[in-house]
């Protein structure tokens, strides 16, 4: 029983009436044919080169939707949730309104705060911002844990000045902000560690919070962040007003004072209201999830009427054989796309580790391939994923956790070597390709009892379209004395990896020390 609840709650029917009110009437992303850079109104003509020095010359539809509702008369009035499919365009969406807003600020204050669930996917946001603040002398950091917390710190805020000269008025250095960055892009657990422990770092001058992937942020605690946050920067009550030095009540319905910034010597001048930019591939209608957001009369910004939707270059295919010719099935049909580079997903770090393992003993493979997961080193993984960038491997393999927003340029193909349990799983794992319009292929092997299933979920996503491949039998068996070989050599690898596990009492096993990259 409580299995068959979790599945409603992962999938959902695809064309039930959500709950909420805000959500039944939706901006249609796709009424949007998206426009030249030049023609966007109001776009700052500093913005307008650093994005063309991107290389990009029109924007996409979810880029012009959420600019035309967020930039000019208005201007985010309400909290703003954009639903589309990966690599649609997203971190732009958001990000240049972003910048645009706060590129007319006179005093350096974190004003924008981007929280995302993994480091790697904030890295590659902060790429996005680091290539367009700058140019309106917006100042951009990170706290994702790359480096050390003494690190973060001094290049977050800087030092008090009483710290430095200690007859200073103590109330001047209260009032000083402290802050190096107006933008903060940042993963829960280091976010926590300096709301926590970092002196000078303060939310108090909030103006902007993003929660990308919102549906894995809602569904994960991350420490309790998101109150956190939101307590941080909540107003003292629910009366908005002040008085000027006339005595006279100045109404301001969209504005708060903070209750931090008070205490600090702020008093008598107001913030603007916290506005909140969520987003997702699959975002959740679940109201009690939805009402973690505290958000301020929402707009939904939509991409068709499907709750789910795939790439429309996306191509998918499914492939039926026997769980026991599986890896054979694979390595010929890395074969056919060799010379691309291509994703592979398992099912689990376990099923991902076998893999590669196994693979490795195959000799003379014609492409380059390497694992990646949690069993390594995360400066094992950023230089494995940096090398898949640069082309140094072909197949990187590994579980879901490259499927969250990892972007890599000139993917063509994505393998579900597992079937995906969810189609929000098979969303975030296809999604890796067919990016900002360009085509992708996604292949699924499937066991025959599975293919039912499979079709079923694929119509949940709006795709009825998935044509059946086959690899060649004779190359299947030509590979077959080289696997029995192979098959012993994984199981006294994975026996000798247990035992050195138990002996040292590491949580990493040993053989994923090693480099999982084979050489040609």
């Amino acid at each position: 029983m409580v299995a068959m609840v979790r599945k409603e709650d992962e999938e959902g029917p695809a064309d039930r009436v959500p709950h909420l009110p805000w959500m039944r009437h939706p901006v249609d992303i796709d009424a949007f044919s998206g426009c030249l850079v030049a023609q966007l109104p109001r776009l700052d003509p500093r913005l307008a080169e650093a994005v063309q020095r991107m290389g990009i010359e029109s924007f996409f539809p979810v880029q012009e939707a959420a600019w035309m509702e967020t930039i000019g008369p208005g201007a985010f009035e309400r909290d703003v949730c954009i639903n589309s499919p990966t690599g649609s365009g997203k971190t732009l969406a958001y990000a240049l309104p972003i910048v645009q807003m706060l590129s007319t600020r006179k005093v350096r204050c974190l004003r924008a705060l981007v929280v995302l669930p993994t480091r790697d996917l904030a890295l590659q946001v902060k790429e996005v911002f680091d290539a367009v603040a700058p140019v309106v002398g917006l100042s951009v950091g990170s706290a994702v844990g790359q480096s050390s917390i003494a690190d973060e710190v001094s290049n977050l805020v800087r030092k008090p000045k009483q710290e430095l000269y200690p007859t200073i008025d103590e109330e001047y250095v209260k009032m000083e902000p402290l802050t190096k960055v107006d933008i903060l892009v940042a993963t829960p657990g280091r976010l926590m560690d300096h709301i926590n422990m970092t002196n000078g770092f303060s939310l108090e001058h909030l103006q902007y919070l993003v929660i990308d992937e919102t549906d894995r942020m809602l569904r994960e605690a991350y420490q309790s962040w998101l109150p956190t946050v939101i307590e941080l920067t909540h107003s003292i009550g629910q009366d908005h007003s002040w008085h000027d030095t006339d005595g006279k009540t100045l109404l301001h319905p969209l504005t708060t004072i903070r209750r931090s910034g008070v205490e600090r010597g702020f008093k008598g001048k107001c913030y603007p209201r916290l506005a909140k930019i969520v987003l997702s591939a699959t975002l959740t209608q679940d109201p009690s999830k939805l009402s973690q957001l505290e958000l301020h009369h929402p707009l939904l910004l939509n991409s068709g009427k499907k709750r789910y939707r795939i790439p429309t270059k996306l191509e998918s295919y499914k492939l039926i054989c026997k769980s026991n010719l599986k890896p054979l099935s694979l390595i010929v049909l890395l074969q056919e796309l060799q010379g691309h580079k291509c994703l592979v997903f398992t099912s689990s770090v376990e099923s991902s580790h076998r893999l590669s393992t196994l693979l490795g003993f195959f000799e003379d493979l014609p492409f380059k391939f390497s694992e990646y997961s949690r069993l390594q080193r995360e400066s094992t993984r950023r230089k494995t994923l940096e090398a898949f960038k640069e082309g140094e491997i072909d197949v990187l393999i590994g579980t879901d956790r490259m499927a969250r927003g990892i972007h890599i340029d000139g993917l063509r193909y994505v393998i579900n070597y597992d079937m995906p349990p969810y189609v929000k799983t098979y969303i975030h794992r296809a999604g890796r390709t067919a990016r900002a319009g360009e085509s992708g292929s996604c292949f699924t092997f499937l066991r025959k009892h599975e293919v039912k299933t499979f079709d079923k979920m694929l119509k949940k996503a709006d795709n009825a379209s998935c044509s059946l491949h086959s690899v060649p039998e004779e190359s299947i068996e030509t590979l077959r004395p080289v696997f029995s070989s192979a098959l012993k050599k994984l199981e006294e690898s994975l026996e000798s990896e247990a035992a050195k596990k138990s002996n040292s009492g590491d949580k990493i096993p040993s053989g994923s020390k090693r480099k999982r990259t084979n050489q040609k």
